[in-house]
């Protein structure tokens, strides 16, 4: 009899977003007239770019095609004019990440999650709470002990390292998932520091970098200094450029990265995660690489801008919304999250029910986030603008 994984016993029964969508099914099968207006789960709702989808298409005619028929990509890391064009995207904000080190992925989501097969089962994991739920539950699955930062009012959601806790794998994300927030500069070199002093690697999730706006917010861990030699950094295209559907991303390993082996060598991860991809991943199709190829080109940066304007908007009509009703919340400005308190002291699956029953709008519970988001809400600006308009009113009518 094969034995079983029980670390998965230590999780949640369920993800967070199954229950969310059971909730919503039950209430519609009690309520069939119900207008919900979901803005929970944080899909996108534009298409994407048409410059996009053209070269995608092409990308797919040159299939069938002998000549220009494409199988498995030689270095499994991306195929070079991918690779290059992501490289230009990081200098176009005034940093330098090299083609090499940069390797294309199905979305960060995946990565986020694997990238920890490369590291041994002993590791401290340190997460801030309240986290994407795939931090957590990957490091738990593998039998790692997990500890927490505490994010919370008091530090503006922005959890800063205790000097005093040692860890190996550090799991930073801005703009944060779910609550909008942002490290500042300075903030993420306090962090950098402590991983160095600690031995420890920062995998940086940096999927809305994108969306941030304010002067001063760096756009990627390696604007500063130090980075390259302790963070791995994750990106997405999902939400910027729309690829929900479409699954492209990329990671960066830098070549400065070492970690020490049980001989007390050095080694580059960028070797490992190389060596674990080549085992366990056969990349992204050739067609969705020319169409991520052309996000980052100027025209596809002009089209996606646009669509990330959109949401911006979204965003900013939401936390106008809240301030009008007085009501605390954190993100909307770098970040297309809002991260509510919800009203009336109401716990977070509490007042989901109750938004859900009185409103018919649906966001996500911040207790599904940790333990500092209980009494907390996140609200997603991806929607349709006319139904974020409409949710809006309807939060008026039942807090104003």
């Amino acid at each position: 009899m094969p034995k079983l994984n029980e670390n998965f016993f230590k999780l949640e029964k369920n993800y967070l977003f199954i229950n969310i969508a059971k909730k919503i099914k039950a209430f519609t099968a009690e309520h069939p007239e119900a207008d919900i207006i979901r803005m929970g789960i944080g899909d996108v709702t534009l298409p994407i770019a048409q410059c996009v989808i053209d070269a995608m298409k092409k990308g797919a005619d040159e299939m069938a095609v002998k000549e220009t028929f494409k199988g498995y990509e030689d270095s499994g890391a991306g195929y070079d004019f991918l690779r290059e064009a992501v490289s230009g995207y990081y200098k176009s904000f005034g940093v330098d990440v090299p083609a090499q080190d940069i390797r294309i992925n199905d979305g960060a989501k995946a990565d986020c999650g694997n990238i920890v097969d490369i590291f041994g089962s002993g590791n401290t994991v340190l997460v801030t709470d309240p986290a994407y739920p795939v931090y957590v539950d990957t490091n738990i699955m593998s039998g790692r002990n997990v500890i927490f930062a505490d994010s919370d009012e008091s530090n503006g959601f922005a959890a800063m390292p205790d000097e005093s806790v040692h860890c190996d794998l550090i799991y930073l994300c801005s703009p944060n998932n779910p609550t909008g927030s942002v490290y500042t500069a300075e903030q993420l070199k306090v962090w950098i520091d402590y991983a160095k002093k600690n031995d420890a690697v920062i995998i940086y999730d940096a999927a809305y970098e994108a969306f941030i706006t304010e002067e001063g917010i760096p756009r990627s861990i390696y604007a500063i200094e130090g980075a390259k030699e302790c963070a791995i950094e994750m990106c997405s295209l999902s939400k910027t450029a729309g690829f929900t559907g479409m699954r492209c991303g990329y990671t960066v390993v830098p070549h400065e990265l070492t970690v020490k082996n049980s001989k007390g060598e050095d080694v580059h991860l960028a070797d490992l995660w190389g060596r674990r991809q080549g085992s366990k991943f056969n990349g992204v199709s050739y067609p969705v690489q020319c169409a991520a190829a052309a996000v980052f080109s100027e025209e596809g940066q002009r089209q996606t801008r646009e669509n990330i304007h959109y949401y911006q908007r979204n965003a900013k009509l939401i936390a106008d919304t809240l301030d009008e009703l007085g009501i605390r919340y954190t993100g909307g400005r770098n970040s297309p999250y809002i991260w509510m308190k919800c009203p009336n002291n109401m716990g977070s699956w509490e007042f989901f029910d109750y938004l859900l029953e009185n409103a018919n709008v649906v966001g996500t519970p911040g207790a599904g986030f940790g333990k500092n988001g209980e009494g907390w809400f996140r609200l997603t600006a991806f929607g349709d603008k006319d139904k974020t308009a409409e949710a809006m009113e309807r939060f008026k009518k039942l807090f104003g």
